[in-house]
């Protein structure tokens, strides 16, 4: 083993700190203990070595960025601000304390760009790397996915796709500047948290964040608020980074649409309401299900079971 717990213990207190607003107790004691509000909004995500991630290509930093960021946007998915978070990460004892300071690293730096604070977690021996992340934040009014109306308009945040193409492309040893940045963005996506606090200050009446894949969270925001969400691919292709992505997708022979709709993990947020700071693709009628998104060949999206 390159290391002792107490060293990497010792390390994620220096990492994390001890000095924050809002945190009574933080790294070293039994819990933590924070001031949260009246209404608290808890998410959980886990990451996986060869399921959600490899580290043949993805540094440790990318892995704590990529497993926060899903955490951070589920909070802020649901109109929320997340203040806290707790991690919990499972080593295999062959890492060495740069890779393991580099992951904490990671975590560190998404967080922060948000203003949160890790305040505990929990190390343990596996088979295999395992990150998993618990988000705690403040939500005044939830914004849930059963809130969509007939009416509205249908937002996104930014294209979604870039994270499935860099998945696409990873192997092939592509050199451009828009491959390279396929593959930062499936390593750690970048996200501008910054446009779901514009649609919950915007009054979104469903809100939720691409993790899996653009048609299937649209069914899920159309299933529980009992309304069809049409689509228009037009209003997609207009968005401004339609034709870089669809430029990449025909160097490597992909149908664009495969990683717009059924790409995951970019972590796009969408969103229903009326005038909404974003990219208008869609608007919301009666009826049940998803159109305006058929494909030649049916999407391929990301499932947990196959």
């Amino acid at each position: 083993m390159n290391f002792d717990e107490a060293g990497v213990i010792a390390a994620l207190a220096r990492i994390f700190g001890s000095s924050q607003r809002g945190v009574e107790i933080g790294i070293g004691d039994d819990a933590a203990v924070v001031k949260t509000t009246d209404r608290t909004a808890i998410t959980t995500d886990i990451a996986i070595e060869g399921t959600h991630f490899n580290t043949h290509w993805s540094s440790a930093f990318d892995i704590g960025r990529k497993v926060t960021a899903a955490n951070l946007a589920d909070v802020y998915a649901m109109g929320g601000s997340p203040k806290f978070l707790v991690a919990a990460v499972t080593l295999t004892g062959d890492e060495s304390m740069e890779w393991i300071e580099d992951l904490a690293e990671g975590i560190a730096h998404e967080a922060s760009s948000c203003g949160v604070y890790v305040v505990g977690g929990d190390l343990a021996k596996g088979p295999c790397k395992v990150v998993s992340i618990t988000a705690i934040g403040q939500v005044d009014v939830a914004i849930t996915r059963s809130g969509a109306q007939v009416g509205d308009s249908i937002y996104i945040s930014s294209l979604p796709g870039w994270s499935a193409a860099g998945l696409a492309i990873i192997e092939k040893d592509l050199e451009s500047d828009i491959a390279l940045h396929a593959i930062a963005e499936f390593s750690a996506p970048t996200l501008d948290y910054s446009s779901a606090v514009q649609f919950s200050n915007g009054k979104a009446t469903s809100m939720c964040d691409i993790s899996d894949a653009l048609v299937i969270q649209a069914e899920q925001i159309a299933t529980a608020s009992g309304v069809q969400l049409q689509f228009e691919k037009d209003l997609i292709s207009a968005h401004p980074e339609f034709g870089t992505l669809s430029e990449l997708a025909q160097s490597v022979g992909v149908d664009v649409w495969q990683w717009i709709l059924a790409g995951g993990e970019d972590h796009v947020f969408l969103a229903t309401g009326k005038e909404l700071e974003g990219f208008c693709i869609g608007t919301v009628r009666a009826g049940a299900g998803v159109t305006g998104v058929e494909m030649k060949k049916a999407p391929d999206t990301w499932r947990h079971f196959q």
